[in-house]
């Protein structure tokens, strides 16, 4: 073979593959999860150039967020920093996530967030990274047994303790005796729903314990399935008989699937929990139909996660007091960002989520809710 077709042959294998490898990364994705490049038009500050930075999100079905509040937030702060960016989500399939990753490091990405969908499949992901010399963050979620060089979350047994302790608050208006709880758990697989469960479990067990309260039901819901929760809990209602006078919902999607589930039995309304702080779960509380949530504010923690990797893609320190504590993975300490969550109720909405900005007064007023924001008072 000549030269010249040697040439050519290795210039149509290289199309080739290039084609492939575009395929790849547009497995599974759509309007909202499809990757997002930005280099940032404006360019590095200085001159110098930045690594790239890819940053993969799990799902919408767990939580709304990862694509209202964390995808412009986190292409927002990259952007600013003229780091450049390839932003894609999983949708709930862990091996698509496993492709992003090793596609995102063939196209040059030195830093990975990661919000892994299990830690399995997360610290596959990581092992991979680390062997091909890419720094890897856990975003939000711990990656056990995996290789993160940093950790950015909420203080997670924390947030568990507010649901513990405002299920509590919430019974002690209603005045019930000896409640009967249900508890709804998050994904099994997920760390955080672990860790949620030890914070309300160390509210809930004494009750228990004492007598002062009997748990009635207790299961998790496979990958935060708002559909499965509502099936979980219609059974956790049969086989009680209606008789419960309180559910610990570990985030505001499995609440309304327990909202969703009263009402269409025609039950009254229960003290029930929630996280996230959602536009939905904030109506629920406004409505009566469930009695707080938990507010992480997600922008504190995308900026948190930003400025470490920006950090690393400029080969700088992170800002000093960034890195606040440790996470035990299982095998190690992994360096963390440890942000702090709030409990909200219908008192003080308008302080908080309403305050930061987090959630827009006209969308959460919206239509039906508008009479009741007036009676809150916002």
């Amino acid at each position: 073979m000549s030269s010249a077709s040697r040439f050519h042959r290795v210039a149509a294998i290289g199309a080739t593959l290039a084609v492939t490898a575009f395929g790849v990364a547009a497995c599974g994705s759509n309007d909202s999860s499809s990757s997002s490049n930005s280099a940032a038009s404006g360019g590095s500050s200085g001159g110098s150039k930045a690594l790239k930075v890819a940053v993969l999100l799990p799902d919408t079905q767990s939580s709304v967020r990862w694509e209202t509040a964390d995808r412009p937030l986190l292409q927002q702060a990259f952007k600013s920093a003229g780091v450049p960016v390839e932003i894609q989500n999983a949708q709930g399939d862990k091996s698509t996530q496993q492709q992003q990753a090793e596609q995102a490091i063939t196209n040059g990405a030195k830093i990975i967030l990661l919000t892994n969908l299990d830690s399995g499949s997360g610290a596959a992901i990581e092992n991979t990274a680390k062997a091909r010399g890419v720094k890897v963050i856990d975003y939000d979620r711990l990656t056990l047994k995996g290789k993160a060089d940093y950790y950015v979350s909420f203080d997670n047994v924390k947030v568990g303790e507010l649901q513990g302790q405002g299920l509590v608050n919430c019974l002690g208006q209603s005045g019930v005796a000896k409640p009967r709880i249900a508890e709804l758990n998050g994904s099994p697989d997920d760390n955080n729903a672990t860790l949620f469960a030890k914070g309300y479990n160390s509210v809930l067990d004494p009750m228990y314990k004492d007598g002062k309260a009997v748990k009635v039901a207790d299961q998790s819901v496979p990958d935060w399935d708002n559909q499965q929760a509502l099936t979980i809990f219609e059974q956790m209602l049969q086989k009680t008989s209606n008789k419960v006078d309180a559910v610990l919902a570990a985030n505001d999607g499995l609440a309304n699937s327990v909202v969703s589930a009263l009402k269409s039995r025609k039950l009254h309304q229960l003290p029930v929990t929630g996280q996230d702080a959602t536009t939905q779960g904030l109506q629920n509380i406004l409505n009566g139909d469930q009695c707080m949530t938990v507010y992480k504010a997600i922008k504190k923690e995308a900026d948190a996660a930003a400025k470490l990797a920006i950090s690393l893609s400029k080969g700088t320190q992170p800002p000093a007091g960034l890195v606040n504590g440790q996470s035990d993975d299982g095998t190690r300490q992994v360096p963390s960002v440890l942000l702090t969550p709030v409990a909200v109720t219908k008192d003080n909405i308008k302080d908080t989520v309403l305050a930061d900005g987090f959630v827009k007064r006209e969308e959460l007023c919206a239509g039906k809710f508008a009479t009741a924001c007036q009676k809150a008072g916002i």
